[in-house]
């Protein structure tokens, strides 16, 4: 079964397009613990079954994260669409280094 993991920080990339724009997900362990994957590593967790994440943004307000997909075939954690704005991973801070 799959570890209910929320995502709470991002760090970004330079780049322009939206489904390369992150390159580390982020958040605390039950623990207190920060943890952080890469984008690869994110994304094989989710497709695998290990993690199934989320984000709570506003406070109470959860949106699924799910595996998206590029015209050019990449694979991406994006959120299931919820009408929010601006993107609910997008809008979240930066991990600490």
């Amino acid at each position: 079964m799959a570890a209910r993991v929320r995502i709470e920080c991002i760090n970004k990339t330079n780049r322009a397009s939206a489904h390369e724009r992150i390159a580390f997900f982020g958040g605390r362990n039950q623990d207190g613990s920060r943890w952080r994957l890469n984008q690869d590593d994110a994304v094989a967790g989710a497709k695998n079954g290990k993690y199934s994440f989320y984000v709570e943004r506003p406070s109470g307000h959860v949106a699924d994260v799910v595996i998206g997909r590029s015209v050019f075939g990449n694979e991406y954690l994006k959120t299931v669409a919820d009408g929010e704005h601006p993107n609910n991973l997008l809008a979240l801070p930066e991990c600490p280094q």
